[in-house]
C-alpha cells in the first residue's frame, strides 16, 4: 500500500504544481477554474493522482462513509494470491481455477494487457484475456466448458484446458481504405487468432465425443475503477438512452432486439439462485450479462476465477453440462490421488457421500456438492464489495493542452460523442443487491454517489463494429473511455491495449478499427475522422488519451 506515502507527497508538492500539472498530487486542486469535465468522477468519485497508482485510489465517498479500513481490507483480497490450503488466509483455491488472484487479470487495477504471440499463458500477472469458447452457429457458449474456461487445477484434478496447446497468432488486416489516410499517412491493424485443438481439452482426452463445432476468441477484462459510479446511474436514464437511439435510427445495425425493442426493455437481469428474481436493466460486461454491481462481474469473479466458496455459493464453478465432473470421476489418476486430497478437505468426514461407495461416485459427489465449506467469510466478501464500489476515477489530464482542447471539439464535431456519450448524472444511488447477500438488511452499506455529474464517455448501449475476428455475437457495450490513457503507465504494458481483445496498440488504431467495415455503426464517424487534417486527427487521439 502506497497511498499514505503518496498522499504526504502530494501535500508537500501541491504548492509547486503548475496549473496544468496534475500528475503528482492526490488531493483536489485548490483553484476553481477547472472545467467540469476535468472531474471525471464528480465530486464524490474523482481521484487526483495520475502516477502508476492512479487506478488504485479510494473515492472521496469511501472516506465520507467511514469505510476506509474495509476498503483496504478488500484491496488486499484483490491483490494477493489465493492458496490451495484448506485453512488460513485466502485459502480454498480450486480444485480447478482460472487465476490465483484478481490482480493477475487486472494488472495495475486496470484491464488486461495485450498478450504476445505464442502459447496462451496465464502463469504471470498481466494476461487478463479470457478464452471465449462458443458454438459459431448459435453464438452460445459451449456447455462442456465453464463459461470462463479453467486452465489450472489442484492435484489430483486436471485442468479442463491445457494452455500449452493453445496458440495465439497476431494477423494483419487491411480496411477498405488500405490503411491509408488521404494525406498519405499509414497505420496498421492487427487482430488475434486463437487455435485450441481438441487435444487441449481434458474431457476430449478422456473419451468425451460431444464437442461439436466450436470457435475461440479472446476477451480482455474491463477496467474496474469507476464501476461504482456507473452503478449509480438510474435505470430509467439508461432506458431513456436506448429509447433515444432507437428513435434516432442512426445505427446501421439497429439495437440489440434481444434486450430492447419498441421503446421497452425486454431481457432483464435477475438472480433467482440467491436472490428473489427482481428484474434489473443490464449495464455491465461487453455482453451486458450483468445488472447491478453488487451482483456483477466482480462479485461473480471472486468466486468463479478462484473457486473459493462463500456463504451464498457453497459449490464449485464448473461446466453447465457436468462433463468435467463426470470424466474426472472416471479418471484413474484422479481416483488414485483422491483419498489423500479429500482427507485434507474433509478431515472429520462430515460429508459421508465423499467417503462411502465406489470411488467414481465419491469424486462426482464432491465435485457436484452444494454444501461445501465456506472459505471466504461474509465480512471479507463485503469488504471486497466496498473496495470495488469505492474505486475512484482519475481526473482528466492535460486539460490546458491546446491539442487536447481541440481534440475535444473535433471528437464532438464528427459524432464520436454519440456512442461515447460524455457525461451522465447519477441518480439517488440506493445501491441494489440482486443476490440479497445480507437479506436481513434493507441494503448493504456501500460507498454511494448520489446526484454526481460524471464523465465516462459511454452511452451504456451495445453496438456492432464488424471487426475481423469480432467479439462473440458482434454486440459490444460501448466501453467507457475514462482513465484508459493511463493504461500503459499503470500496468507497464508496452502498448495502449485498447478494444475488447487488446488488438489496438494505440488510440489511432482503436479509432480506425471502428471503420474497418462499412457495416460498422461507427463507419460514418470514421469517414469524417480520416478526412481531417493530421493535426486534428492527432488532437482527437490526444484527447482520448487524456480523458
Amino acid at each position: 500500500m502506497k497511498k499514505t506515502l503518496l498522499y504526504a507527497l502530494g501535500i508537500m508538492l501541491l504548492a509547486a504544481c503548475s496549473d496544468n500539472d496534475d500528475s503528482i498530487t492526490d488531493v483536489p486542486p485548490t483553484d476553481n477554474n477547472k472545467p467540469e469535465w476535468y472531474y471525471a468522477g464528480g465530486e464524490l468519485g474523482t481521484a487526483y493522482l495520475t502516477t502508476a497508482n492512479a487506478f488504485e485510489q479510494p473515492a472521496p465517498a469511501v472516506e465520507d462513509a467511514g469505510m476506509m479500513q474495509s476498503f483496504l481490507n478488500g484491496e488486499a483480497l484483490f491483490e494477493k494470491q489465493f492458496m490451495s490450503n484448506n485453512s488460513g488466509t485466502r485459502h480454498g483455491l480450486g480444485p480447478v481455477y482460472i487465476r490465483t488472484s484478481c490482480m493477475h487479470c487486472h494488472p495495475g487495477y486496470g484491464h488486461g494487457q495485450r498478450i504476445p504471440e505464442g502459447s496462451f499463458s496465464t502463469k504471470d500477472p498481466g494476461n487478463g484475456c479470457l478464452l471465449v469458447v462458443y458454438n459459431p452457429e448459435t453464438n452460445a457458449y459451449v456447455n462442456w466448458l465453464a463459461g470462463m474456461p479453467q486452465s489450472h487445477a489442484v492435484a489430483p484434478f486436471k485442468a479442463p484446458v491445457d494452455e500449452s496447446k493453445i496458440q495465439v497468432k497476431w494477423l494483419n488486416a487491411k480496411d477498405g481504405w488500405d490503411n491509408t489516410f488521404p494525406d498519405g499517412e499509414t497505420y496498421e491493424l492487427q487482430y488475434p487468432e486463437v487455435t485450441m485443438p481438441k487435444e487441449a481439452i481434458y474431457v476430449y482426452n478422456q473419451g468425451f465425443d460431444g464437442l461439436g463445432d466450436y470457435e475461440v476468441r479472446l476477451e480482455s477484462t474491463i477496467g474496474i475503477y469507476g464501476t461504482g459510479l456507473l452503478d449509480a446511474i438510474d435505470e430509467k436514464d439508461i432506458v431513456a438512452e436506448w429509447a433515444k437511439q432507437e428513435k434516432d435510427g442512426y445505427m446501421r445495425n439497429g439495437l440489440n432486439t434481444a434486450f430492447f425493442e419498441n421503446g421497452q426493455w425486454k431481457s432483464f437481469y435477475k438472480n433467482t439462485a440467491q436472490g428473489n428474481g427482481k428484474e434489473y436493466v443490464r449495464r455491465f460486461t461487453y455482453a451486458m450479462s450483468r445488472g447491478p454491481l453488487l451482483d456483477g462481474a466482480g462479485a461473480n469473479a471472486i468466486w468463479n476465477i478462484t473457486n473459493v466458496t462463500r456463504s451464498d455459493r457453497r459449490y464449485h464453478y464448473l461446466d453447465a453440462a457436468g462433463t468435467y465432473a463426470e470424466y474426472s470421476a472416471k479418471d484413474k489418476e484422479v481416483q488414485e490421488g483422491f483419498e489423500e486430497y479429500i482427507a485434507k478437505v474433509d478431515p472429520n468426514k462430515e460429508h459421508p457421500s465423499w467417503w462411502d461407495g465406489d470411488m467414481e461416485s465419491r469424486i462426482k459427489n464432491y465435485l457436484t456438492a452444494k454444501d461445501l465449506k465456506v472459505e471466504m467469510s461474509d465480512q471479507e466478501y463485503i469488504d471486497l464489495l466496498i473496495w470495488h464500489r469505492g474505486l475512484a476515477v482519475p481526473a482528466v489530464r492535460d486539460i490546458n493542452n491546446p491539442a487536447v482542447q481541440r481534440g475535444k471539439e473535433v471528437f464532438a464535431q464528427i459524432g464520436c460523442d454519440y456512442c461515447h456519450r460524455p457525461s451522465w448524472t447519477t441518480g439517488d444511488d440506493m445501491v441494489e443487491d440482486p443476490a440479497l447477500f445480507k437479506s436481513g438488511m434493507a441494503a448493504l452499506e456501500m460507498p454511494r454517489y448520489p446526484q454526481q455529474k460524471i464523465w465516462p464517455y459511454t452511452d451504456m448501449v451495445q453496438h456492432k463494429l464488424h471487426m475481423a475476428n469480432d467479439i462473440r455475437t458482434g454486440w459490444c457495450r460501448t466501453t467507457p473511455l475514462w482513465g484508459r490513457g493511463l493504461h500503459q503507465k499503470c500496468t507497464g504494458s508496452a502498448t495502449a491495449d485498447r478494444l475488447h481483445d487488446c488488438r489496438a496498440r494505440t488510440a489511432l488504431e482503436a479509432i480506425m478499427w471502428h471503420g474497418y467495415s462499412e457495416q460498422s455503426d461507427a463507419y460514418e464517424c470514421i469517414k469524417k475522422f480520416r478526412e481531417l487534417p493530421k493535426d486534428d486527427r492527432d488532437a482527437v487521439c490526444a484527447f482520448v488519451d487524456a480523458i
